[in-house]
């Protein structure tokens, strides 16, 4: 059966009571969160790693496919490359049920993510640095999600994402812009040498290297100030926005500093994104961080 990106958006993508569905709207500021978003850079902009169109011959964003119990299953190797390592031990195995023709993000090049999203079973398959080989794919790393459940990878270990997040439940799709509501955190990345060495449920991996606490470890949010003027945004921006006050943006991964994910499509309006780097840091606040994991 022909099955469309945007009826991944009529499943549950985990229970109501999962971390990744809590609004954020009112829990309380972090006592250090003056501090942290100072490291980061207050004067630093969003910037909407998505869109339409090509960028150096690629797609723009992380993509995603959706699948039902049908699909078959294609085995899985983990390997390192001169990209990145083997994180097969901390990873879940194959076989999954992957288009072999799915796409890879950056068409190969980069993290080389590749998401498939089973509407049937409410399941979601991530891989990391992945390519397709033969009658499967290539990856450093591959992380299964129950989305029916309230699962989460085992303490310490990695997923397709740095933060040992699921991907695909944080990315901005536009989808979710036909829809008018953007209802779950934003992904959203900064340099290594801004990120602490730890982690907060539901992140449940941390990099190594900075054991400076007034940095941000994954799996902290930073929440939009409820007075910031959305009025003289566009509406696909404004539903954004209302996003990052509700729910928040996320640490998930290492790389550009204030890089917020979403997927590509067509219908993305590059120019207006663009509108987002008007909104910069000294906007947002940390939310209570609570228990930080360290090792």
């Amino acid at each position: 059966m022909d099955i469309t990106l945007s009826e991944a958006e009529n499943i549950q993508i985990f229970p109501p009571n999962h971390p990744l569905n809590q609004e954020v709207s009112n829990s309380p500021v972090d006592s250090k969160s003056d501090i942290i978003l100072e490291n980061i850079g207050t004067n630093i902009g969003l910037f909407a790693d998505f869109g339409s169109g090509l960028y150096d011959g690629i797609p723009i964003g992380i993509p995603y496919t959706v699948v039902d119990g049908s699909q078959p299953r294609v085995p899985i190797t983990f390997r390192e490359n001169n990209y990145d390592g083997n994180y097969g031990s901390e990873s879940d195995e194959g076989p999954f049920p992957i288009p072999l023709d799915a796409p890879i993000e950056g068409n190969g090049k980069g993290d080389s993510h590749v998401i498939s999203v089973d509407i049937e079973n409410g399941m979601l398959y991530e891989l990391y640095n992945s390519r397709q080989v033969g009658d499967g794919f290539e990856a450093s790393s591959a992380a299964v999600f129950d989305l029916n459940a309230n699962t989460f990878r085992p303490e310490g270990w990695t997923s397709a994402d740095a933060a040992g997040l699921p991907i695909f439940p944080l990315l901005i799709r536009y989808s979710e812009i036909e829809k008018g509501i953007i209802d779950h955190p934003i992904r959203f990345t900064i340099p290594r040498s801004k990120i602490y060495e730890g982690y907060i449920h539901p992140a449940r991996h941390l990099v190594s290297g900075n054991q400076n606490d007034q940095l941000l470890p994954f799996g902290a949010i930073l929440r939009l100030r409820s007075t910031f003027d959305t009025s003289n945004f566009s509406e696909t921006n404004k539903i954004i926005l209302h996003a990052m006050k509700n729910y928040g943006l996320m640490l998930a991964d290492v790389g550009s500093n204030m890089f917020i994910s979403g997927a590509p499509d067509e219908r993305w309006n590059n120019d207006d994104l663009k509108e987002l780097k008007n909104v910069t840091l000294n906007n947002f606040e940390v939310i209570v961080m609570g228990q930080i994991k360290t090792k």
